[in-house]
């Protein structure tokens, strides 16, 4: 099996990765702001020893001077030892006020910085507090930060506040030592993931990729119980557990599956014996449909014999011209070709034949069946029309069953008509076809009796009849349900008692013009 690309692995490698790198920089992020704090810490305590040395060396100048700041004169030496001073704490400028607040000494700074010096340093001297100030913005390593620091004390000379001071230094050389410094965690950043990745990846695939793959393999090729993995080998963990999941789960689909053979072959034995005793239903209620259009037919055919030997006779007699004879013998051909197609008729639909569904002209079955029922004699009796407009009625169908289907419909249609044996007067037959959405649909309306609407749901039931005992078996229109649901059309019946029936049938039209045609005979 292969490993895909974008697998377990890689994507546990990825998530492991960021991680450890959004793990290590939000620890250096923390480091880097306590390590910021800290030596601005030690720059402002380099300025509190600045501050207090140069007011030792003040209190020296000021040791034969009883007026204070106020008329001291800093020579030389003084200014020299101050800038030494300040180099060494890396400060780069400070500035001095005296108790009345004025200027007394100022270096390295600009006018801007040395007016806010003297501001810091007159509040302190009036506070008599220190503090430490910020001013101005530079970037510092990951976003902007205070540009300068201003350490503002009280000057004093034997224990009395002489004046106010302020040192100032610049906290770039701290920003950029940090950048310095940390470009050497990223270093180490970089080194820690790939050493942390590589170890994780191969204790995480020890423990959860190897075996989610055996456990893949396990499933991708099960063929049946003799494949099933050792599950002796399997830690004693989640994954091995679950391992020992799969494989008994395994091994009882393979036991269902079994089971489950054996169930389809009675299944399959079952089903062609449904299919069979089906089959042997629909051709019993066939049976009954040709036994009632028998008895129709006999008395048919009857009057065409008769004619039939009437002419036979006076042929043998003799006497006749050959003109005569052939006439007669004309007629009495028609006369057989009459009974023939009658008989024939009623054998084909009969005959016991294999179910094939082909491309099936509606229309000319519904008239071909209307035909095959003239010969009945309550029909001459009852006025059927047909309205069959719609612009295509090609269905796939048998043609046999769906030619059972309109006949029964039509037998029921008569005999709801027919009281005691005779048609009602005015009984109307109305053979309905449209065309709608796709489908076709059929509405064989007659205007007898109905039936009541408590009974109506369970005429497409086996055996349910409303006819006499013996009139009817009652699965002729169960018969009829079942041959439209495998067409896959639907069949419904709507009626009121005393206001006749409908029986509305709706099937999937063919639109393929290249389908076979079956045209009914």
């Amino acid at each position: 099996m292969k490993t895909p690309i974008f697998g377990l692995r890689a994507g546990i490698l990825t998530q492991l990765i960021f991680l450890i790198v959004a793990a290590m920089l939000l620890i250096n992020v923390v480091i880097l702001n306590l390590y910021e704090k800290d030596l601005i810490t030690e720059k402002v305590k380099i300025g509190e020893l600045l501050v207090s040395g140069i007011e030792y060396i003040t209190g020296d100048a000021l040791s034969d001077n009883e007026q204070g700041l106020k008329n001291i004169h800093f020579g030389a030496d003084y200014v020299s030892l101050i800038q030494e001073m300040l180099n060494t704490g890396e400060y780069r400028g400070m500035t001095i006020v005296n108790a009345s607040g004025e200027s007394v000494f100022s270096t390295g700074l600009d006018n801007e910085a040395r007016q806010y010096g003297l501001t810091l340093a007159m509040t302190a001297m009036n506070t008599i507090a220190q503090s430490v100030n910020y001013k101005g913005v530079t970037w510092g390593v990951l976003w902007p930060r205070k540009k300068e620091l201003y350490l503002s004390a009280p000057l004093k000379y034997r224990e009395r506040v002489i004046g106010g001071i302020s040192v100032i230094s610049s906290l770039v050389p701290v920003y950029e030592t940090l950048r310095r410094s940390e470009r050497l965690v990223i270093l180490y950043i970089a080194i820690d993931t790939i050493i942390l990745a590589l170890v994780g990846i191969y204790l995480l695939s020890r423990i959860v990729v190897n075996p989610i793959h055996k456990l893949l393999r396990m499933t991708t090729e099960y063929e049946g119980s003799e494949s099933l993995i050792s599950t002796g080998e399997t830690p004693a963990n989640e994954i091995g557990n679950l391992t020992r999941a799969l494989a008994n789960m395994l091994k009882r689909l393979d036991e269902n599956k079994k089971e489950l053979k054996s169930h389809i072959v009675s299944l399959e034995k079952a089903n062609k014996e449904l299919k069979a005793a089906q089959n042997e239903i629909v051709q019993s209620e066939k049976l009954a449909s040709v036994g009632r259009l028998a008895a129709g037919i006999a008395h048919e055919i009857g009057n065409p014999i008769g004619i039939i030997l009437g002419y036979i006779d006076m042929i043998m007699r003799g006497g006749l011209t050959p003109e005569e004879e052939g006439d007669f013998l004309k007629r009495v051909e028609g006369e057989i070709s009459r009974v023939n197609i009658i008989i024939r008729q009623l054998l084909d639909f009969s005959r016991t034949s294999k179910e094939e569904r082909i491309n099936l002209n509606i229309h000319s079955l519904i008239t071909d069946t209307v035909e095959m029922l003239k010969p009945q004699s309550e029909i001459n009796k009852i006025t059927i029309s047909l309205a069959l407009t719609a612009e295509n009625d090609n269905v796939i169908a048998d043609k046999n069953q769906m030619q059972q289907v309109f006949l029964n419909i039509l037998i029921n249609s008569i005999d709801a008509l027919s009281e005691e044996g005779e048609p009602m007067e005015d009984a109307q037959i109305h053979i309905i076809s449209k065309e709608r959405n796709g489908l076709l649909e059929l509405e064989f309306i007659d205007n007898g009796p109905g039936i009541s609407v408590d009974k109506l749901d369970h005429i497409f039931d086996p055996f349910f009849t409303t006819k006499d005992p013996g009139k009817g078996t009652g699965l002729g229109l169960s018969v009829c349900y079942r041959i439209i649901e495998a067409t896959g059309g639907t069949i419904r019946a709507e009626s009121h008692q005393g206001k006749g029936m409908i029986i509305r049938i709706v099937l999937p039209l063919n639109s393929d013009p290249d389908t076979s045609s079956g045209e009914p005979g």
